[in-house]
């Protein structure tokens, strides 16, 4: 796979601009013209306009294949490659320029007759491709190895690997301030901004919601403050969904759900297409009766129950980004031809494609249990809830949260704490910007 960076255009001196009537890529004599998208048809060109043609090149991998359409998505100009030349000389003076929004070649100077051009357009950088050469590729990444997650990450660690569900994802880590991306608008017209969490390892981009601005912390950084669930007095409780006397039931939908649900049907129904519901959440319930060992047992009832995240998260400090049961990956009704593996395809009962991050994401992240750590990007002085169970114990069913005070912690599920919209982001959406909070990234469609 390659990864690249969008160039820069030039500014140029001098334009003169060549109009295509017929077909796209044609120069006429002596004119200033405007090239507009449309087919070539190479034989009627060199009839109708006395051998005077342009040739479109697209990239196919490392190659380039001779194209009859101009791209208007999908690819960029690539100005270092293209020319122009008269007979066998190229011309080492003309400077070339194509606007794939505008679909508008320059040309300067275009003083000759008989001059041919030929226009090479590379494969634009999708949106996860596009993340991590701003990173500095794969083999920055991976170089990096496996952090410390026993101790908290207060400094900017830029992104590490590590595998999921779906292959390698690359997750940020620390005192990031190069991850946020604007994407939507809320019900009232403002732009919601988001910072990314990982690449999922489809692709995928996955999102936690940050509000209608930038400023990374206070009340606003959440979409309200409510409780995971109404009741506490059972095992089922720690579910993002759940049925009482199985472990890993869904046919019933968490407090915590009904709301993020709400909220995705007035704030984002309208990007849908935008999104990936086959990429789960994972509200990890794999029971135990040892706290430190996971065993299968408990996970009814009042049996005292220790789940799959405390024992990774808080016991050993070893998170992980696989979902043990795909009963416990949410995701939405998918193709399974398309996705055959039935651990990929999840469970399939959301009806939107939204979740909450998991504790294991922000273990990785890099915040640690009773470590403040107010540096991090996942901090914004709030203290909100993650869909990752942590034990049925004191009477009680719990799930972890982010506290207020900056690190992992966890309450019972009928505390109220906030929610922040965890999306996906599809893989192959078109990308711009840098990630910072001046130039964040968005979608090249808007």
């Amino acid at each position: 796979m390659k990864y690249k960076v969008s160039k820069k255009k030039r500014i140029l001196a001098v334009f003169i601009v060549v109009v295509l009537v017929l077909c796209i890529g044609l120069f006429m004599k002596n004119k200033t013209n405007t090239l507009n998208n449309s087919s070539i048809n190479k034989e009627s060109i060199t009839k109708e306009i006395n051998n005077n043609l342009i040739g479109a090149y697209i990239q196919e991998g490392e190659e380039y294949k001779q194209t009859d359409d101009i791209p208007s998505s999908g690819y960029e100009f690539n100005e270092e490659k293209s020319y122009c030349k008269i007979g066998n000389t190229v011309q080492e003076n003309i400077t070339l320029f194509y606007d794939i929004d505008t679909q508008t070649l320059t040309v300067s100077p275009i003083t000759k007759e008989g001059m041919k051009c030929y226009l090479y357009f590379d494969e634009k950088a999708s949106g996860s491709e596009y993340i991590l050469a701003q990173e500095g590729g794969i083999d920055v990444i991976k170089s990096k190895g496996t952090p410390n997650f026993s101790e908290s990450a207060t400094a900017d660690e830029g992104m590490y690997a590590t595998e999921d569900d779906y292959g390698t994802s690359y997750y940020y880590r620390g005192a990031v301030n190069d991850n946020w991306i604007k994407f939507g608008v809320d019900s009232n017209n403002n732009p919601i901004y988001w910072r990314i969490i990982r690449i999922n390892g489809n692709g995928t981009i996955r999102l936690i919601y940050n509000g209608i601005s930038t400023s990374s912390t206070g009340e606003n950084t959440q979409i309200g403050a409510y409780a995971f669930n109404n009741s506490n007095n059972n095992n089922a409780y720690v579910g993002y969904m759940y049925q009482i006397g199985q472990v890993h039931g869904l046919s019933i939908d968490s407090n915590a759900k009904v709301q993020l649900d709400n909220w995705y049907a007035r704030n984002l129904e309208d990007e849908a297409k935008y999104l990936d519901g086959s990429t789960g959440f994972c509200g990890d319930r794999e029971p135990s009766t040892n706290v430190h060992i996971s065993n299968g047992l408990g996970g009814t009832g009042t049996t005292q129950t220790f789940y799959g995240s405390f024992i990774r998260v808080n016991i050993n400090k070893t998170p992980s980004l696989k979902c043990l049961n795909s009963s416990d990956l949410y995701t939405t009704a998918i193709d399974n031809e398309t996705y055959p593996n039935p651990k990929e395809n999840g469970n399939q009962t959301l009806i939107y494609p939204i979740g909450l991050i998991t504790a294991d994401e922000v273990a990785v992240a890099g915040w640690v249990n009773n470590s403040s750590n107010s540096r991090h990007y996942l901090y914004t002085g709030q203290a909100y809830w993650t869909m990752s169970p942590v034990w049925y114990d004191f009477g009680g069913s719990g799930n972890f949260q982010v506290n207020g005070e900056n690190y992992i912690d966890y309450w019972f599920v009928t505390d109220t704490f906030g929610l922040r919209p965890v999306i996906n982001l599809k893989a192959d959406v078109q990308i711009t910007g840098s990630g910072t909070v001046s130039d964040p990234f968005k979608l090249s469609v808007e």
